[in-house]
């Protein structure tokens, strides 16, 4: 939703960084791995006890994310390669934090929570990429990105809030579930309209 929404808001920045990069040599896919390694950093960060400076690692993470697309845009080097690699990494980044969580709270109720919180991700990420495959619908992406209430920005602040509020993990956890499926469910429901046009 946030990402639908208020890119137009941050999207000035996101450009002038994208161009920037280019301008000293740098790649989309350079930037794609740059952000997936600091992604993980965020993990191992967050793994040591420093959710602080774990939350603000993983934001650095999704601001690069976003600006290896607008450098491909920009310098009109979009590739199918580039997508396949930014959506993998993004996703081993989640995994990356509930992983650090989940050694961090051993506890069987938390690692339960914490198992169908990926399962919830999974579903909700098949249905998307399922959907961006098969449709015909155009976006600036190289694919469709079907909006919903829990985008990237929204994965990120729930993220931020299980690292940040861990006393309180098992809430938020169950917050991020349901978020989740309520976004699995738009998408499906929206998948059903337009594939039926």
């Amino acid at each position: 939703m946030l990402d639908t929404h208020g890119r137009t808001y941050v999207q000035p920045i996101i450009e002038r960084t994208a161009k920037g990069l280019l301008g000293l040599g740098s790649t989309p896919n350079q930037i794609t791995v740059t952000a997936f390694i600091v992604g993980v950093a965020a993990s191992v960060v967050t793994y040591y006890d420093q959710p602080y400076l774990g939350v603000a690692i993983l934001w650095l993470s999704g601001f690069l994310d976003a600006v290896d697309g607008s450098m491909a845009r920009l310098s009109h080097s979009s590739s199918s390669w580039g997508t396949v690699l930014d959506v993998t990494f993004d996703r081993i980044v989640e995994v990356g934090i509930i992983i650090a969580l989940s050694l961090r709270h051993p506890e069987p109720n938390i690692l339960f929570l914490l198992m169908l919180l990926a399962i919830s991700i999974i579903i909700t990420m098949t249905i998307f990429l399922t959907v961006g495959a098969v449709s015909d619908k155009q976006s600036e992406k190289s694919f469709y990105y079907q909006p919903g209430l829990a985008e990237r920005t929204e994965g990120f602040i729930l993220f931020s809030l299980m690292v940040l509020l861990q006393s309180h993990l098992a809430i938020v956890t169950i917050l991020f579930i349901a978020v989740e499926l309520f976004t699995g469910m738009q998408r499906l429901l929206e998948a059903r309209r337009i594939l039926k046009e």
